[in-house]
Formats: C-alpha cells, structure tokens, sequence
C-alpha cells in the first residue's frame, strides 16, 4: 500500500430520489439500503482500505452530519471529516480537500468517490484504481473510471474515448467527450457504438494536477481556497471555511474541470457498479424471488406480486396483493407507492410535499 495514497469520499448528498427513506436527516449514504448489514457509506470507506491507509480516507460532508460519519466510521478522526457550511455541489468540495491534503503530502495520489456506489467486483475495483494511480503518476493527467454500459441508459453521463498512444495499458483511452445523460434514442447510439462509456464519478489524479487543473479552469475557487494554506488542520480551519465558502461558485467538478481539461483519460472498468440513484436501480441489486420482486423486510407477504421493489422496517408487517412493476417504501410514518416506469417523478413529488405539507416531511 503506498501511504501517499489518499481517498476522498463524498458523502454531502440528500439523495432525493431516494425519499422517503432518504431525508435531509438522514440521507441514504448512511443507510443499510441493500439489507447487508452495512450503510452505503461504511461500504465505500470498506472498499477503500486495502489501497489507502485508513488515517489517508476522508469525508467531506455537510457539518450537520459530522456525529453520523463519526458514528458509523469509528477508526477515522474527527479531522477527517471535513465539514462544508454550505452545499455547493463537488468542485468545491474537491478543492476543499486537495488543498487539506496537500498541507500533509504534497505528492499525494488523489482517489475521489461518492459514498453510495455499489461496486460487486472489489478485488476488480482495486486493479482499476492502481492502473488509475499508475497513470496520473506518469502521465501528470486527470483520470476518471469509465463504466462497461449494459443497456442504454438516459440517467448516466456518457464518456467517449479515443485510443491513446501514449500508453501502454489497453485499459487506459483518451476521453474524446462528456454527454451529460442523453435521450433514448442517442443512448441507444452510444451503446451500439462501441466507444461510450458510463461516467461513474470515480476520479483519480496528483494533487499537483487538480491544483494546476483549478489554478486554470477555476481560478477564483483555487484562489479563495489558497490562501487557507496553512489553516487546514488547526483550530482556524472551521472560521475560515464558514468564511469563503458562501463565495464558491456552486458547481460540480465535472463541469468545472472535467470537461474543460485536456489533460484527461479514461479507464474502460467493468466491476460490476451502480450509482444507486433510484429504488429502480436497487432492484436490479437485490436478491429477487421468483416472480422477479426484490424485498428489504422480515415481515413482507406478497400475493399475486411480481417485479416490486419493497422496502419496509423490520418492525412493521406489509402484505401486498396484485402489484406489478411497483415501488412500495416505509420509512418513519411516510408511505411512498410508486409505478416504476414513474420514479422520476419522485422528485416532484418531493418537491410538492416540501410546499404542502412542510420540511419536516422532507
């Protein structure tokens, strides 16, 4: 393990498409969603151990959630959870923790992830990472994880790639362009075409090259967070972050650095991952009975059901009758029952409750 490996996990997120068990109180990351017995989050920071050592992992999430990472990752300190006033989207949050980083190790290798992906295949996930690592390190470039589509998907970002001469590694490509998640039918174009990838939010990179990547498509939150030199780790750190973050540009780094960059490549992975953004998506992830519905609960009784997902407490009991292609989830006296086809819609309807009926539902 190379102790100038550092992990950045990004666990600021509300996850509103996962409501109502995701809520402003307590977002998904920190829920056992899969029914395994471990939260998003503990998952992520478990993933991550074998190729950073744990004092190297940390978690920037909003200050309100402090005591829950602390709580549900006993082995990190409180100085590694760095704490955001505000939300203002990851390119903040990624300058944040650069500049943290590189008060510490100013060789560092940078690995950046959020904190409710699922991953299958981690042994798979930890070659891609050191092929990653390999490749920021010679090549001085920005690296992202490029996710084998299996089905044409408008919910994703698309990355295209071009061969890259300069490596050696027939993993590593050149990325040609961003798609910010496509129409059906230019998914379906991508998909056919061979040379698209899912853009999974995984980065790698040297904390000189997102500085540099910063100092020139950012310039003003390199600056702002440059004169906190200094400041990181010490009892000033808190005033000084509460003092420049309001000021940061609300933007993702994806956005902000990603797609303005030339320096970037991508690594064609198959670990078999997921963003989990939407119960849809769990389905496919959790064990399935044999008319394809998939539960999380002791006490569920399906009749005449198929192709459900169904969340409910341990401690409630739910009987279902003649539901096809539903969502049903109980989460803290809220009762959600969804096509679905519909579950975009679940912002909305988020949205709606927040004017009607008040934040506490949220």
């Amino acid at each position: 393990m190379n102790q100038k490996n550092y992990c950045v996990i990004m666990a600021g997120g509300i996850g509103s498409r996962f409501w109502p068990m995701s809520r402003t109180a307590f977002p998904k990351q920190f829920h056992d969603i899969l029914g395994v017995g471990r939260t998003l989050l503990q998952m992520t920071y478990d993933r991550f151990l074998p190729i950073c050592p744990k004092e190297n992992i940390l978690v920037v999430t909003n200050e309100r959630y402090k005591e829950l990472v602390l709580e549900q990752l006993p082995d990190i300190k409180p100085e590694q959870v760095l704490c955001e006033p505000f939300m203002r989207n990851t390119a903040p949050c990624v300058a944040y923790s650069s500049f943290w980083i590189g008060d510490r190790e100013p060789d560092a290798n940078i690995i950046v992830a959020p904190s409710d992906h699922l991953i299958l295949n981690n042994a798979e996930f930890q070659r891609i990472i050191e092929i990653s690592i390999t490749q920021a390190q010679e090549s001085s470039n920005l690296v992202t994880l490029g996710i084998k589509p299996t089905r044409p998907d408008t919910g994703y970002g698309y990355i295209q790639w071009k061969e890259d001469k300069k490596s050696e590694n027939e993993l590593v490509k050149k990325v040609k362009t961003f798609t910010e998640k496509p129409s059906l039918e230019l998914a379906k174009d991508f998909l056919d075409s061979g040379d698209f990838y899912w853009n999974s939010g995984i980065f790698i990179w040297t904390l000189n090259s997102i500085l540099n990547s910063f100092q020139n498509n950012l310039p003003d939150m390199y600056k702002a967070f440059s004169e906190g030199q200094g400041l990181y780790g010490t009892e000033n750190e808190k005033e000084f972050i509460e003092r420049i973050y309001p000021a940061c540009e609300n933007i993702s780094i994806d956005y902000g650095i990603m797609e303005k960059a030339k320096n970037v490549n991508v690594v064609l992975s198959d670990f078999g991952w997921s963003d989990l953004g939407t119960w849809g998506s769990l389905h496919t992830h959790l064990a399935h009975d044999g008319h394809q519905n998939g539960v999380v609960g002791k006490n569920v009784l399906l009749y005449n059901c198929a192709d459900n997902v169904v969340n409910i407490p341990n401690d409630k009991l739910a009987v279902l009758h003649g539901l096809n292609g539903y969502i049903v989830v109980e989460s803290d006296n809220i009762l959600l029952i969804c096509k679905k086809e519909d579950e975009q819609k679940i912002k909305q309807f988020v949205n709606d409750i927040k004017l009607k009926k008040g934040e506490n539902w949220i």
